[in-house]
């Protein structure tokens, strides 16, 4: 789940909530997310919830099917709402692709090794990972 930050615009910073998409993204990551990319496989994407479309989601786009997208989370111990719960995503159900995620510092990181180790682990590109969707279809 996210939690928008910021009016909707092109790009928009969202925050994530949960921890369906371990290990990719922790609870509390920022993604950077581009609304209407095209989706391809792999790719990160945040969607509305077929049965609560108020609720915006967070997950990988496993496979195109027809009518839609089927979505799963990258936790395998996590049993929150993916395709395996409720079917194929219509397309215009995808808002947004995610481009990057962003860590925010923790208030105990305070010595300069914890800094540095926060500073090269915090920003990281989320690129379209089709092996992470081959792996994740076959659950």
């Amino acid at each position: 789940m996210v939690e928008n930050r910021r009016a909707r615009s092109r790009f928009e910073v969202l925050e994530v909530t949960g921890p369906s998409m371990v290990p990719t993204l922790l609870h509390g990551d920022r993604l950077l997310v581009r609304y209407g990319a095209p989706v391809r496989r792999g790719d990160v994407i945040v969607l509305r919830h077929p049965f609560q479309q108020d609720l915006l989601v967070v997950k990988r786009a496993a496979e195109r099917r027809p009518g839609g997208w089927w979505v799963l989370g990258d936790n395998p111990y996590n049993e929150t709402g993916d395709s395996t719960d409720f079917g194929t995503v219509p397309a215009e159900l995808v808002l947004a692709t995610a481009v990057l995620r962003f860590r925010p510092r923790a208030a105990d990181q305070r010595s300069l090794r914890a800094r540095a180790s926060w500073a090269v682990s915090a920003l990281r590109p989320l690129w379209a990972d089709a092996s992470a969707s081959s792996r994740l279809r076959a659950r």
